[in-house]
C-alpha cells in the first residue's frame, strides 16, 4: 500500500475518533452556550470535505516529513503548529467578522486544534512504527 494512503487512513480514523468525541461529548454544551443562536443543522457534505482536505494536509505537511526525519518530536511540534494555524483561520476570522463571537470559545478551539492535530499525527507516526516498522 502506498505510504501516503496508509498514513491518510490511519490518521483519518484517529482524528475522527478524537473529533467525534470532542463534538458529541465534550464541547456540545459549550457550543450551544456560546453560539447556540448561530447553530443550525449540521451539513454533512461540507463536514466530510473538511475532514478529507484537512487530513490530506496533516499527512502531507506533518506526517510524511516527520517519518522521513524519523522524529516524533517533529511530528508533534509541526502537528500542533498546523492545528493552530488551521483552527486560527476559522476562529480568528469569526472573531474578526461576527458580532458577539466569544473570545473564550476561540481560545478553547485553538487549544483543541493544536492538541487533536498533534495527537492524531503522533499516534499515526507511532502506529506506523509499530505496524509497518516505520517505513514510508
Amino acid at each position: 500500500m502506498n505510504a501516503f494512503i496508509r498514513f491518510y487512513l490511519l490518521c483519518a480514523g484517529i482524528f475522527l475518533v478524537f473529533d467525534l468525541f470532542w463534538l458529541l461529548v465534550v464541547s456540545k454544551k459549550m457550543y450551544q452556550h456560546f453560539i447556540g443562536g448561530l447553530m443550525g443543522e449540521t451539513k454533512i457534505v461540507p463536514a466530510i470535505l473538511f475532514y478529507l482536505i484537512y487530513i490530506a494536509g496533516v499527512v502531507f505537511f506533518v506526517i510524511v516529513p516527520g517519518v522521513e526525519k524519523g522524529s516524533l518530536v517533529y511530528v508533534l511540534g509541526s502537528g500542533a503548529l498546523l492545528g493552530l494555524i488551521c483552527y486560527a483561520t476559522y476562529d480568528l476570522t469569526n472573531l474578526a467578522t461576527l458580532k458577539d463571537w466569544p473570545v473564550m470559545m476561540t481560545i478553547i478551539d485553538l487549544i483543541w486544534g493544536m492538541f487533536v492535530t498533534a495527537a492524531a499525527s503522533g499516534i499515526t507516526y507511532w502506529l506506523n512504527i509499530l505496524l509497518f516498522g516505520g517505513n514510508t
